[in-house]
């Protein structure tokens, strides 16, 4: 095992943070300016997209039935098993639901591509495609930043639905609850703020998937056990940057909405 002084470490975090940056910025400068490869967004639209439909599917619903089963148990001890819709409309659409789904696709789509763009660098595609005059960020990392954050999107608003569909199912199959008394207790619960939360999480781990993916990618040295390192990095950086942007948004949100 190696062993770094502390300073050259803290010279490699630096260092590491301003080229993370600079993608960054180029790749959203690259959204405003020509030209601009359609193609490469589609399609990864559709592996993004579809490729990471079913487990958020399976995700929501599993939880939103988890989530049901323990809420009913705490709130019998107090009598208000009838606010269950409440508890999971608003975990589902404020926390549960957001985070979830953004990590489900990184461990899905930033793996991919760390690995994808790992191997073309250590393969020298990428040098090849410099030699040819085409931005390798411009075609490599901009239509995945576009599409991973318009498919993590819509795919959140999936995974609160299929939620608060599986929390409805264990509370009227299992729980014997009234099915209207759970929706009408959840839409009610619901404010303006909450539905904001829920939407503007999304955006950001999208943002952290696409790039943490195709930075550490750009970044792969060393062959094939590189690109093995590269993808690991790339999974447990995007999760813990998820984790810690959803708090910092979310105190945000709680200091503009007050809830």
């Amino acid at each position: 095992m190696r062993i770094f002084s502390p300073e050259a470490y803290a010279k490699s975090l630096v260092a590491s943070v301003q080229e993370y940056s600079l993608l960054c910025a180029r790749a959203v400068a690259n959204i405003f300016s020509r030209p601009r490869y359609m193609a490469d967004i589609y399609t990864q639209m559709d592996s993004i997209g579809a490729g990471s439909l079913p487990i958020v599917v399976l995700t929501g619903f599993f939880t939103g039935c988890v989530l049901a089963l323990q809420s009913a148990v705490n709130l019998k001890v107090f009598g208000a098993v009838n606010m269950t819709g409440e508890l999971v409309t608003l975990a589902m659409i404020k926390e549960l639901g957001p985070v979830l789904t953004g990590l489900m696709i990184s461990g899905r789509n930033t793996s991919g591509m760390a690995s994808e763009i790992g191997s073309m660098n250590v393969t020298e595609q990428l040098d090849a495609m410099r030699a040819l005059g085409t931005d390798p960020i411009r075609k490599l990392v901009t239509p995945r930043l576009v599409a991973t954050v318009f498919m993590v999107f819509f795919l959140t608003i999936i995974s609160d639905a299929c939620g608060i569909g599986g929390g409805a199912f264990v509370a009227v199959y299992m729980l014997k609850l009234n099915a209207g008394q759970f929706f009408h207790t959840g839409y009610m619960a619901l404010e303006h703020g909450d539905i904001v939360e829920g939407l503007v999480k999304p955006l950001f781990s999208g943002f952290i998937i696409a790039t943490i993916g195709c930075y550490y990618g750009l970044r792969t040295t060393g062959g094939t056990r590189g690109v093995g390192q590269a993808t690991t990095q790339a999974v447990v950086s995007s999760s813990v940057l998820i984790i810690l942007v959803d708090f910092l948004v979310t105190q945000l949100m709680i200091g503009i909405f007050g809830r």
